[in-house]
């Protein structure tokens, strides 16, 4: 996949048919056009002169004056081209008025057509390149045509108010969409460029990206750790709210885990980096959010697909419409027929629906981030809306992941040999159960340890001074034939045995999160007509916590693979159009996170694996915020579908009102360039 930046890219609509054109070249095998970041993102099987010639071509086809960049960079600054506008608007809104002044005909004509000029020289010449290239129908064709007939027929006042009016729209429209733009970029500096290491003894500062893993930072007060590491020595307050949305900091002590992006409140912290800095925590979130909007959602699909062929055929009733009703009706004047059929033009544009709608996804994806929701596309926030059925992994995603052991149950020898058995055959196991077990134990001597076999969802087998150690639940045990008697205390039960007898048992617990009663609580209230539960863990214990929290169902004692098949069997009974919605954190949940019609990871403590494979993730790791995601889709969509009926509405109402002759030109431009404002407005208002 390679990146282009579309330097001066202005109409969404061209933008669509830009993305269909380049998609039709024989050597590509998918194009996408960002229209709010401005970004082509091109798969080919060759990155050849030939391509990039084609592909210029046909952007320059489209909206000339379009510049395509190579390679992805911030674009510069628009502040000229900015102040152009305002200049011409300026100029054009004065010898407007002053039209109205003059009352000798020439000048008061040379004054309005002087107007005008200034206003629409662009959209006129960009609508003849359009036709001589074969793509008349675009907004500045449909405003061309329509000004020049109102000039025909007398109506100077008129013509120039459009083009005026047209430019209006076009500055308030740029704002919207650049604060947009301005919102990514604002993000964007929230990477540092530079990073304070120390080499030889000394603080240098080296560019972010020259650092490697395994190497020492030095973090200051003040300074934005720029990227991931364990603290080697110090302690300081870290404000995470980039990361997180949660305005609380935290304090990070040596042996704690720092993420790239949050910032040093009050203490020196030296961290030893675990991650690159492209492979960092807060790349991955610029990359997630910077590419989220690539992804369109059906509507937006559907919007697209709806403006090539509305407009064309708007057009054509236009044609009609000036033409059929002088013929067949009598006392018809073909000017009167002319400039309803103008109106219908100038109506016509599709700009409100075709910019408003990604903007009403872009805005929701932009207010998740806020709050710690990392949406990676316009499709998912758009599913959410469908979904029915919501399924949680238990271990770090409801509960805390921080399991302590609760008691020993030696059938063999004492409680200090049976943890240090333990202890022994689970030393590099990173599961929070090996973890907790190691630390009641104490220290480990991992020389004893000749060979350690790991067993998914059952256990580990290891080999610890010629004896064969079994650690695991009651299925490790019953396949090698190790007979034991049954547990009934509440928590995780793990078994051991050494060369084939069973020397007791571990119990470990794991508490709720603090909001996991609210998460399941709050989506039922939502509409989420079905919960459940899967976990590795014993039927007790899957039934306790499925019982306290209220989900509907459970599945336990699931091994990694069975999770998937448990997944498809809970979501059957349900709607033809519904979602299954997935949430876990741990790698062995990737299967379940991508086989889901939406899976959202933990992205706080969750593994890499589970992040990638998901479609949402939460840097909280907070149950209740699925809720929250759930609230911005409807968000969201509320928004969309009030852009979509009051600008089709508005049209509709201008297009027969200007059939019936009763329409004026500025109702029009109303019709056209006020509604694409004020559905730009509404859209933006997601991001507040």
């Amino acid at each position: 996949m390679k990146e282009y930046i579309l330097q001066g890219l202005g109409c969404a609509q061209c933008a669509a048919k830009m993305e269909d054109g380049i998609n039709r070249l024989a050597t590509v095998e998918k194009a996408e056009i960002n229209f709010i970041n401005r970004k082509l993102q091109v798969q080919a099987a060759a990155y050849t002169p030939e391509l990039l010639a084609s592909i210029e071509s046909i952007v320059q086809s489209i909206e000339p004056g379009v510049v395509v960049i190579e390679e992805a960079k911030h674009e510069s600054d628009h502040t000229q081209a900015d102040r152009s506008m305002l200049l011409r608007l300026g100029i054009g809104c004065v010898l407007f008025a002053a039209g109205f002044f003059i009352t000798a005909p020439l000048p008061r004509l040379l004054c309005f057509f002087s107007a005008y000029l200034i206003a629409g020289y662009r959209v006129l010449i960009h609508a003849v390149q359009g036709v001589l290239r074969g793509q008349p129908f675009n907004e500045n064709f449909l405003m061309g045509i329509a000004t020049i007939g109102a000039f025909a027929i007398g109506e100077y006042p008129e013509g120039t108010a459009v083009m005026l009016f047209y430019l209006v729209g076009e500055v308030f429209q740029d704002m919207a969409v650049d604060r947009s733009r301005r919102s990514i970029r604002a993000l964007m500096d929230t990477r540092p460029d530079t990073a304070i290491v120390i080499r030889n003894g000394e603080a240098q500062t080296v560019p972010s990206e020259e650092v490697k893993t395994g190497e020492i930072l030095r973090i200051r007060p003040g300074d934005r750790v720029p990227m991931d590491g364990i603290v080697r020595s110090g302690e300081a307050m870290l404000d995470t709210s980039a990361l997180t949305g949660e305005s609380v900091p935290r304090r990070v002590r040596a042996g704690d885990e720092v993420l790239s992006g949050s910032i040093d409140k009050d203490g020196v912290l030296e961290l030893i980096v675990t991650r690159t800095f492209g492979e960092s925590t807060m790349a991955k979130i610029l990359a997630l959010v910077e590419n989220a909007a690539a992804k369109k959602a059906p509507t937006e699909q559907f919007i697209t697909k709806f403006a090539r062929i509305y407009t064309p055929a708007v057009v054509m009733a236009a044609l009609l419409l000036a033409v059929l009703p002088p013929l067949f009706l009598p006392g018809a004047l073909f000017s009167d027929w002319l400039y309803r059929a103008l109106i219908f033009l100038v109506v016509s544009c599709p700009c409100a629906l075709v910019v408003s709608i990604p903007l009403g996804f872009f805005g929701g994806i932009g207010r998740a981030s806020k709050q710690g929701i990392l949406i990676k596309g316009g499709n998912y926030l758009e599913a959410l809306n469908q979904a029915d059925t919501v399924i949680f992994d238990k271990t770090g995603t409801l509960t805390k992941g921080e399991f302590a052991v609760q008691s020993v149950l030696p059938a063999m020898g004492t409680e200090e040999e049976l943890l240090a058995w333990a202890a022994l055959a689970e030393s590099h196991s990173t599961h929070p159960i090996a973890a907790s077990i190691r630390k009641a134990s104490g220290h480990t001597d991992k020389k004893r340890i000749h060979q350690v076999e790991e067993i998914a969802g059952q256990g580990v087998k290891a080999q610890i001074d010629n004896h064969l150690v079994l650690v695991g639940n009651k299925r490790l045990l019953e396949q090698h034939g190790v007979s034991f008697p049954g547990v009934r205390e509440a928590g995780t039960i793990v078994y051991v045995a050494k060369d084939g007898r069973f020397m007791g048992s571990i119990i470990i617990s794991d508490a709720l999160k603090a909001d996991a009663k609210e998460a399941v609580s709050a989506l039922h209230k939502a509409g989420i007509q079905h919960t459940a539960l899967l976990t590795g863990d014993r039927e007790e214990v899957a039934a306790a916590i499925a019982k306290e929290l209220g989900v509907h169902a459970y599945r336990a004692e699931l091994l990694p693979a069975q999770k998937v098949k448990a997944l498809e069997q809970l979501e059957t009974p349900r709607p033809k159009n519904g979602k299954t919605v997935f949430v876990g954190d741990g790698i062995n949940d990737a299967p379940v996170l991508a086989r889901a019609d939406i899976g959202i990871a933990m992205g706080g403590v969750g593994s890499d694996a589970a992040i990638e494979a998901a479609d949402i993730v939460l840097m909280t790791d907070e149950p209740s915020k699925v809720a929250t995601a759930l609230r911005i889709a409807k968000e969201t969509r509320r928004i969309v579908i009030q852009n979509i009926v009051f600008s089709l509405g508005i049209k509709a109402l201008v297009l027969i009102l200007s059939v019936l002759g009763i329409a004026t030109m500025w109702g029009a431009v109303f019709a056209d360039v006020g509604v694409t404002v004020i559905a730009v407005i509404n859209s933006m208002r997601l991001l507040r």
